[in-house]
């Protein structure tokens, strides 16, 4: 007797409709810039949240989560659980409807992430002294369980989950052809009219800003597209056509020089023979063996044969191993010993980094240059436990899964080891970066995890009731209200900040060139751009404190309204002290709103503040120095300040010019 077709294998329209979302959402994020910026996060946040509220939505209409038009009629030529042919004006019964509506029952896997997500809002809440930093990192957390989630529970059907799969190899062969372009044609380039950074210049990042990140990606593409091209079974066509995607993904992978990556890859490589089946352990030993000879080798031959990857080695070499990682990692793991077991809070690395900075150390970290202390660091023992035993359990229960099902599809198999060596070689990566922070590589990692578990946890189709419709509408509101409450107008608010922002440092970076019509138009465009951040997201300290330096930087250009100028921007940096009183940037704010309307002894203190909070920051004292050359009573420690601003940070343009004008006074 004919068997009927799983529904899982028959794509909806609200299949195709969920497939599209998620494969924009791939394609967006990846080619602009990784998602990194405010301005592209909001559009890629905003694909998550609608991906998510769409898959939501089907649950909560129909027990197959299909159009509400579609509900109660089968599909043309779908067999209904008695075997026979129904066609679209056939009578079939209601149970008959259900069954053609039936879903594949919620995986498992997919709320072992859920306790961290409320453990690190709860951390947002209660814990972290940056709030407006510590949302923006749950946001991030956010859109990679929910893409994990949809990934695992809304691609049920082959077709939508091919176009999703499809997607992410197509852009990862995109950003090789931009890190071609890149590397032989225009080195600067960057995406989105961006120049590439010095450091990086002779690398190539592709559609990303840092090779690392391009190299992280591919380590995710490598083992799967070699796996298509190697195993035996199956036709020559997509045989071909993976040999090619996995050149390609190596080529990239080579001109990025990520030693990182490199040595990633070959710990997994290394490792993937132990994960077969069926084979004697001393045959798999040899071939792990063999595999890392190889992957040495072809290291060797790079290293020989191209004169980058040399210089790489050499200054690593030279330096003795790395030189400024190490720094980053002390000052995460110092952090987590001052609050180890809920940490210091969601997004908080780099402000409370000022603590524990070394004084020959100028770089601005962001995070830790390694996920795991990272998380540590913010969210201590608890949240690490929670995020990454979640991530061990859900790896240990599909292995086990795997283990016990017959393996009746060696290709299939195969693929599915290769994804979770890809994985591998990922998780390893994370260990000296911070690709987690990145969106476009958490989307990229939460696709490819949903499908090895996908692959190695089947679960057994279920219908849903109707109390299980009412939690998705009570969930589907939950969605509703923290992306037009939380989601939204954050992200919003931190991208009209962040491009003013940056374009007024631009400004100060071209003291020489600029006119004061160009910093009387960008200061004034700037005011504009913090105050609509600071009604969008009231709770973003750094817009208030934004805001506060471009009404200090008007005053130039107004003279005759320094004092009125003087009392907006001391409103703004109060409000900036009082939302997140342990940054230094907001003290120095507060000190020069001060100094504006002549409170010089109030201004001392404040500026004192934030000499207390980053004691081994040159800028701190720099405003330091410049607040103390105010009074000619203070000129000799206005001095030493200036003289410790400059051993600190010798290229320190502000605080030069600083001193050429006093060595003109003389």
């Amino acid at each position: 007797m004919p068997t009927s077709t799983p529904l899982s294998q028959r794509a909806s329209a609200w299949d195709w409709a969920l497939a599209w979302l998620l494969a924009a959402n791939v394609g967006w994020t990846t080619l602009c810039l990784g998602g990194f910026l405010p301005e592209t996060k909001l559009v890629s946040s905003s694909l998550t949240l609608a991906a998510l509220m769409l898959w939501l939505l089907g649950r909560m209409l129909g027990s197959g989560g299909g159009f509400p038009w579609e509900r109660g009629r089968p599909a043309r030529n779908q067999r209904h659980a008695g075997g026979t042919v129904a066609l679209p004006n056939d009578p079939v019964s209601s149970a008959q409807q259900e069954t053609f509506l039936s879903r594949p029952r919620v995986h498992p896997a997919g709320w072992l992430l859920l306790p961290f997500l409320a453990y690190a809002a709860g951390n947002v809440l209660g814990v972290t002294p940056v709030g407006w930093l510590g949302w923006a990192d749950w946001f991030g957390w956010l859109q990679l369980a929910a893409m994990f989630w949809l990934a695992l529970n809304g691609l049920a059907a082959p077709g939508p989950r091919r176009l999703v799969h499809a997607t992410l190899a197509g852009v990862g062969v995109v950003a090789v052809g931009l890190a071609v372009y890149q590397r032989f044609v225009e080195p600067g380039w960057l995406m989105l009219g961006r120049t590439q950074a010095p450091q990086f210049v002779g690398r190539a990042s592709g559609s990303f800003g840092i090779p690392n990140s391009l190299a992280a990606l591919l380590l995710l593409l490598i083992p799967p597209a070699a796996v298509g091209a190697l195993t035996p079974a199956g036709p020559r066509g997509p045989r071909l056509l993976a040999a090619g995607l996995a050149a390609i993904y190596l080529m990239g992978l080579v001109l990025t020089i990520s030693r990182g990556a490199w040595l990633s890859l070959g710990v997994a490589l290394a490792a993937w023979p132990l994960l077969a089946r069926g084979k004697r352990w001393m045959w798999r030993l040899g071939a792990a063996g063999g595999l890392a000879a190889g992957a040495l080798a072809a290291g060797l031959a790079l290293y020989f044969a191209l004169a980058p990857v040399r210089a790489r080695f050499e200054a690593l070499a030279a330096d003795a191993g790395e030189r400024t990682r190490p720094i980053m990692w002390r000052g995460a793991w110092r952090l987590f010993q001052d609050s180890p077991v809920f940490g210091t809070g969601a997004g908080s690395y780099n402000v409370l980094f000022e603590r524990h900075r070394p004084e020959n150390y100028r770089d601005e970290p962001h995070w830790a240059h390694n996920d795991y202390l990272n998380t540590l660091s913010d969210y201590g023992v608890a949240g690490f436990a929670l995020l990454f035993g979640a991530a061990a359990a859900i790896a240990i229960l599909a292995w086990c899964a795997a283990r016990r099902a017959p393996e009746t599809d060696s290709r299939s198999a195969g693929l599915a080891r290769a994804i979770l060596v890809g994985l591998g070689a990922f998780a390893l990566a994370l260990l000296v970066d911070f690709h987690l922070k990145i969106p476009a590589l958490a989307l990229a990692v939460a696709v490819c995890a949903a499908e090895a578990v996908r692959r190695a946890w089947p679960v057994p189709e279920r219908e849903t009731g109707w109390r299980g419709r009412v939690v998705v509408g009570v969930a589907a509101l939950a969605v509703v209200s923290v992306t037009f409450g939380l989601v939204l107008p954050h992200d919003r608010a931190e991208a009209a900040r962040y491009e003013a922002r940056r374009r007024i440092d631009t400004l100060a970076d071209a003291e020489q060139s600029r006119t004061t019509d160009d910093e009387k138009s960008v200061v004034l465009a700037a005011r504009a751009a913090f105050a609509r951040a600071t009604l969008l997201d009231p709770g973003n300290a750094q817009a208030w404190a934004d805001l506060s330096y471009a009404l200090s930087l008007a005053a130039r250009h107004e003279p005759a309204e320094t004092l009125a100028l003087g009392r907006d921007a001391e409103a703004a940096a109060r409000r900036a002290v009082a939302l997140a009183p342990v940054v230094s940037e907001f003290w120095w704010r507060l000190g020069v709103a001060l100094d504006m309307q002549g409170r010089w002894v109030d201004a001392g203190a404040a500026f004192a503040r934030g000499l207390e909070l980053a004691p081994h920051s040159a800028r701190a004292w720099y405003y330091q120095a410049y607040h103390l050359s105010l009074k000619p009573a203070t000129q000799g420690l206005a001095r030493a300040a200036l003289t410790t601003c400059l051993r600190l940070d010798p290229g320190n343009r502000a605080a030069e010019t600083l001193r050429e004008k006093w060595v003109a006074r003389q």
